[in-house]
């Protein structure tokens, strides 16, 4: 995947490997970037498993612009930025471990984009987060608030 930055839909409906030249992106299962979220960077995936999908199926994909700066959130328990809240600028591989809790109702993406992963150690469901408010987890597309862990959407890890 290399330029174009966006690509509205895919023509077929499975899609059995994806190469990644460049840059970091998001897949979609469904058109108009719906349905399950990869994330994917630099490098060769040659089956849906390799990039965590469920299935193989991709309609929508865009490629996720490099923050130079740094990356900062806050995340809230409760819906409408509500309940205690806790700001980083970190990978948290396992959001309980650190913190206590693994249910999001809302945040606050200040700087760069974010990834939420259902799961510990970046594992299950992916969600990308842009900077801006969002009130409530179907903000940012998860059928509920359970996060796992999260990791800023670099191309490079550090």
């Amino acid at each position: 995947m290399s330029a174009p930055s966006t690509v509205p839909t895919c023509t077929s409906s499975r899609c059995n490997s994806i190469q990644v030249e460049s840059g970091s992106w998001m897949v979609y299962e469904r058109p108009n970037y719906m349905g399950y979220q990869y994330f994917l960077r630099r490098g060769e995936y040659p089956d849906y498993q390799r990039w965590m999908g469920f299935n193989d199926c991709v309609k929508s994909c865009h490629m996720i612009p490099q923050n130079q700066g740094a990356h900062k959130m806050r995340i809230y328990e409760r819906s409408d930025f509500g309940g205690q809240m806790l700001e980083f600028a970190d990978d948290l591989p396992s959001l309980y471990d650190r913190f206590q809790y693994n249910d999001i109702h809302s945040c606050n993406v200040m700087e760069g984009y974010w990834l939420f992963y259902e799961h510990p150690n970046y594992r299950g469901r992916h969600y990308l987060l842009r900077p801006g408010e969002y009130r409530r987890y179907s903000d940012w597309g998860a059928i509920n608030s359970r996060i796992g862990s999260i990791r800023r959407a670099v191309a490079h890890p550090n």
